[in-house]
């Protein structure tokens, strides 16, 4: 019996060597290829960085950068005039010729149609409208984009501390799986305690490397909202911090809140924009049934005498059978239709505006209560370590106090990231940035 328990107790040891040589192996492997990914790609720029560069390379924006410039065009080309005519009419071809003369007649004439009715001004004011709508839908595409960009730059950040807390988390259970080596070897503790620090051990190993790649895939989320052709690798500029500071610093999200409008919602703003922009066609519409005037000038050369004499004409369109009536009917009803959304976004803007408050006062709190939890489950680890090693604390309950550390660390991580939305949620419905950039 003390034969085979001996020769049990050399193969535990052989390959508690030969994982060691492995683990080491395999953290100086990472650790070059950590190395290797941090020379090929340069840092994460600070949010504020990021966001004035993505104002020339995220397509969102450049799509909405471009859809003002269209409507900038469009106010342009509806202040253009109508273009003239040019009519040739050649009257008495292969006519009987009298006393042996032609009696061919040439007329040239250019004609000029105008407007009546205040058309093109109307023409013009709707288009301005719209390219009002358009440039306030802009804006909210920006502010939107934004509040996307902080959540992705957080995420990203919240990813790469949670590895953080991954990797101290496999040290710890590290340090307990030598431990438990220690007191086995010396007979204070059975083998089963061996194998159950191992398998946290492994756990905590694989918690560690999905951690590792849920942070890959959120800055390469990150980089692809932004335009940037190279991943990111890490964020080395604290930016949840700064924010869950500067939400605080600004009164709490009620001192804002008293002085905020229904007005001041992008959502509302684009829609009343978009209810001018359709009233403004329903003027285009109504004078749309007015005749238009057109004014001819030409010439005539008569073929027998090789003279010219001037003529002078007048058009007019008649509205007999277009008056254009449905036209104006549909423009109205498309105008009420506008006015109608105007009100349903005032009510959700008030809605989400309360939502939003409500969200940010309780994440304040909630992160306060998680650091305080973290702090309380750290101290615990430290007094649960040292009761372990003076053979007080049982294994399993230090095992059960490491991972309520791990919760503890990632709940506050996840309750800092919750900050930040709820933040950015309420200055989304307010119509500003509360991160201090301009949008």
């Amino acid at each position: 019996m003390q034969i085979s328990s001996s020769r049990s107790r050399a193969r535990s040891r052989g390959r508690h060597a030969a994982s060691s040589t492995l683990s080491v192996r395999g953290a100086v492997i990472a650790a070059l290829f950590g190395s290797a990914i941090s020379l090929a790609h340069a840092e994460t720029p600070s949010f504020s960085a990021l966001l004035a560069r993505a104002q020339g390379s995220a397509p969102q924006l450049l799509e909405q950068a471009a859809n003002v410039r269209a409507a900038q065009a469009d106010v342009r080309q509806a202040g253009a005039w109508r273009n003239p005519t040019l009519d040739a009419t050649f009257e008495n071809l292969h006519a009987p010729e009298s006393g042996g003369v032609s009696q061919r007649q040439d007329t040239y004439a250019l004609t000029q149609v105008f407007e009546l009715g205040g058309k093109r001004a109307a023409r013009i004011e709707a288009e301005q409208h719209k390219a009002v709508a358009t440039g306030t839908r802009e804006r909210q595409a920006r502010l939107t984009f934004a509040t996307e960009l902080a959540l992705a730059y957080a995420t990203a950040e919240a990813m790469q501390d949670r590895q953080a807390v991954a990797k101290a988390a496999l040290e710890r259970a590290g340090d307990d799986l030598r431990a438990a080596q220690a007191l086995v070897k010396a007979g204070r503790e059975a083998e089963l305690r061996l194998a159950q620090a191992r398998a946290s051990a492994a756990a905590a190993r694989a918690a560690q490397q999905s951690a590792a790649a849920d942070a890959t895939e959120a800055l390469a989320r990150l980089a692809a909202l932004v335009g940037s052709p190279e991943p990111f690798t890490r964020i080395d500029h604290p930016f949840m911090a700064r924010v869950a500071a500067a939400g605080t610093a600004s009164g709490t999200a009620a001192a804002t809140a008293a002085a905020w409008t229904p007005e001041q919602s992008p959502t509302l703003a684009a829609a009343a924009a978009e209810r001018d922009a359709l009233a403004a066609q329903v003027r285009v519409e109504q004078k749309r049934a007015i005749p238009d005037i057109g004014v001819s000038l030409g010439v005539r050369r008569f073929a027998w005498s090789s003279e010219r004499a001037a003529t002078v004409g007048v058009t007019a369109s008649i509205p007999l059978f277009d008056r254009n009536r449905s036209g104006v009917d549909a423009a109205r009803e498309r105008a009420n239709g506008a006015a109608l959304r105007v009100e349903a976004a005032r009510l959700d803007a008030v809605a989400s505006h309360r939502a939003a408050l409500a969200q940010a006062t309780a994440s304040e709190q909630r992160l306060q209560a998680a650091e305080e939890g973290e702090t309380a489950a750290l101290e615990a680890y430290r007094l649960g370590r040292i009761g372990y090693e003076a053979g007080k604390t049982p294994l399993l309950e230090l095992l059960s106090i490491r991972r309520a550390l791990a919760d503890a660390q990632a709940l506050t991580i996840d309750t800092r990231l919750a900050r930040v939305r709820a933040l950015a949620a309420l200055s989304l419905a307010e119509g500003r940035l509360v991160f201090g950039e301009a949008p």
